[in-house]
Parts: structure tokens; sequence; C-alpha cells
């Protein structure tokens, strides 16, 4: 007898993120921070190792008064004005002319995981990156949808053969596509796509969407850690040539954005050509909303509304100067990767890069092998995660040819 519904999953969640990060902090407190490189924090540190929480941003929070704190939002889908200044922000300079609309919720996970039971029926496929955040996975089961992957990587470019061929291979069986891309800083390789991957992908979702209707799902919690924030919106301006048969639903976080990763705060994009399209996706994410959530916290939105209006100078010159310094941690690590021979996946900008491993059994005696000499990293599929947007300088210098070492002493047994 079970009281639990019966296609749930019974068994125990294992978070292989928090579990290393409980090690390496116990690690910290026995033998002393000195001696522990902890790279698995995915939130931006300082070079002292601290959380960095925006002053651009937080003392306005504080300032704001405890009844707006304590008020629920206007509704359920979110604020006006937070709605509007979202898809002002996503979209940035890039000229942009889809039907849109915008759902408050609570962070990116959250519109990515409602994108999934908006648009695909329990049992169907959704498609995923073969390397990527290990909840989308998650997400698909709890909600009794089907994953599979297309290889993220071919040499150091994406993979658009497997991207077609997956697609192609759910497309014979099912009447209607979704696939998710993590792009730009895509988590956990750091690859950003070119315009002309891009290009490509649009192109061939538009001839799939003959037959079928197709749904994009970009997940952008990362894109204001972009190396070159003028550029990091252009690829959206090929959004305007998909067919009418496509749908795009962008995925943004406020955590990353505004360094709150605790007050959940994020929003769905939907945008298609026909406003029709949109206003039907709109009422299932609304009925959505109202059962899952019911309100996104009305202070983090105005929050968000504030900074990026009244604020947005201060806010982008101190979010700068934490993106040049990921840029240098990025830079290092990189070059000394490159120069002890240390096989990296190709890594543009972003939180994070990861040690390629394809098999899985040797990463996961290298991972051991690491925390037995005091190096905290997260595991991936085909590899290892360093957090790079958490690693002061200090600890980034000589852990390339450190883990180098430590993987081949694996290999030799």
């Amino acid at each position: 007898m079970t009281f639990t519904r019966k296609t749930a999953s019974l068994k125990p969640i294992e978070d292989t993120v928090f579990t290393v990060v409980r090690a390496a902090k116990q690690d910290a407190a026995e033998h002393g921070p000195e001696h522990v490189v902890d790279g698995t924090i995915g939130s931006l540190c300082d070079e002292e190792g601290k959380l960095v929480a925006y002053q651009s941003v937080f003392h306005h929070y504080d300032e704001i008064d405890d009844r707006v704190k304590a008020s629920y939002a206007a509704s359920f889908t979110g604020n006006p004005g937070f709605r509007k200044e979202v898809f002002d922000w996503v979209k940035q300079d890039a000229d942009v002319r889809l039907a849109h609309s915008v759902i408050a919720t609570p962070g990116g996970s959250g519109a990515v995981s409602t994108a999934f039971t908006t648009f695909l029926d329990q049992g169907q496929t959704v498609i995923l990156p073969d390397i990527a955040w290990g909840s989308y996975k998650l997400m698909a089961s709890e909600n009794n949808l089907n994953a599979v992957t297309y290889e993220m990587f071919d040499g150091d470019s994406f993979n658009m053969a497997s991207f077609r061929s997956t697609i192609q291979d759910v497309m014979a069986r099912q009447d209607k596509i979704m696939v998710v891309v993590n792009d730009p800083c895509h988590n956990p390789t750091g690859y950003s796509m070119s315009l002309e991957e891009w290009k490509q992908i649009i192109a061939f979702l538009n001839e799939c969407s003959q037959k079928v209707p197709c749904i994009l799902v970009d997940d952008i919690a990362y894109i204001d850690y972009s190396y070159n924030l003028a550029q990091s919106r252009r690829y959206m301006e090929m959004f305007n040539g998909i067919s009418g048969n496509v749908m795009i639903t962008v995925a943004f976080s406020c955590s990353k954005t505004l360094t709150s990763y605790g007050l959940r705060c994020g929003a769905a994009v939907l945008m298609a050509q026909h406003p029709e399209a949109v206003r039907e996706a709109e009422i299932v994410f609304e009925k959505a909303a109202r059962a899952t959530w019911s309100n996104i916290p009305n202070a983090a939105m105005e929050n968000f509304t504030w900074v990026v209006t009244q604020n947005r100078t201060d806010f982008l010159k101190e979010k700068q100067k934490y993106v040049d310094l990921m840029k240098e941690r990025s830079r290092i690590f990189l070059a000394e990767a490159k120069a002890c021979g240390l096989d990296v996946y190709p890594y543009k900008e972003g939180f994070f890069v990861t040690l390629r491993i394809p098999d899985n059994a040797l990463r996961d005696r290298v991972h051991a092998c690491y925390i037995e000499n005091h190096i905290y990293t997260v595991r991936v599929n085909k590899g290892i995660r360093v957090a790079v947007c958490s690693l002061p300088i200090s600890k980034v210098r000589g852990l390339a040819q450190r883990m180098k070492t430590l993987e081949e002493n694996v290999k030799k047994g």
C-alpha cells in the first residue's frame, strides 16, 4: 500500500551539487579553508570567497516599505511593470518583432518547468542537451514526461547533426516537438553558440514545423554574464524568422542577474508570430501559476523594475566588475589547462568550465580522487564542472595542473 500517486518515483533525490558542497564545507572547517579548493558553488563569489550581493540591488530592497514586501502581487501573472521591464531587459537592443507575453515565475526554473507542462502531455518526450543542468530531467520525470538527449558537441562546435537526428527520431513518433537549449553561457560548459549555429537551429525548426508544432525553450539564466554584453542578445533577432508553427519560450532568471538566488523571481517570455498562439499558451501558463505557486514575491518584482530603470547605470557598473573578474579567472584556468593538456569543453563565457571526460566511470574515479586531495567539483554527464564564478584567483592559479596530474594518476591506476 502506498499513499503517493502511482506514477511517483520513490527513489530519494540525489542532488550531487549540495552533497559535495556540504563535504567541501566540512573539509574547510576541519583542515582550514586555505587547504580546500571549493569549485562547487554555482553562485557569484568575491575574492574572499563570500557570496556577492549587489549593493545596487539590495540597498534599495532594504528600503522597500514593509507593506510592499508583505503584499500580494498585482496578479498571479506578475506585476504589469515587471512584465514590461522583463521583456525589454531580455531583448534589450535586439530588434525582436514577435507577438509576446511575459509570465512571472519562481526563478528561471519555474519558467522551464511550466513550459514542460504547458506544451507537452504526460507520456510525451522533451529533447534535452546530453550535457546539461540535471534538474531538466527531474522536471521531466516529475511531470510524467520522457526525456531524450542530443549530443551537445561535435569536437569544439555545437553538434548540429545530433540535434537534427534526435528531433527527427522524436518527430517520427510524436505529433509535437519541444527542445531545450541553454544559451548563451551554457551550464555547465560555458559554451555560447555562434550566430551561424543559431541560424541553422531556426531554419531546421522551421523545416520541422511544416509537419508538427515546434517549441524551443531557451534557458538564458546566465546571459547577463556574457563577456560581450553588447552583442549577447543579437541572436534573438533570428527569432523573427520563425514560422507560424514555431513558438519560443525564453526562461529568464532574476536570481542570476541580480544575485538574488533566494528571492525566487524570474519569468517566462512567450514569443510567436501570431498573437492568438501566444494568448493560448499564456492562458495555460496563467492557470499553472495560479494552481502551483499563486504569487511571485511582490517586492522582488518591484525591486527588479526599479533596478533596471532607476538604478540601471550603477547596477551595470557593479555587475561589470564581477563579469571582468570572472573573465580573468576563466582566462587563467583555460590558459593553464591548455599548457598542461587538461581537456575541457569549448568555453566561451559564463559561470562554469567543464572538464571533458566522456567515460562516466572514469569521471567518477577522477572526481573521487579530487575530493581525496581537497579539490571539490561537481560531476555532470561526461565531465566535471568547475565553478570559476566562485573560485578566487589565488585558488585558480595552479589548479589545472593539479587536476591534470591527479587525472593522470587515476588513469594509471
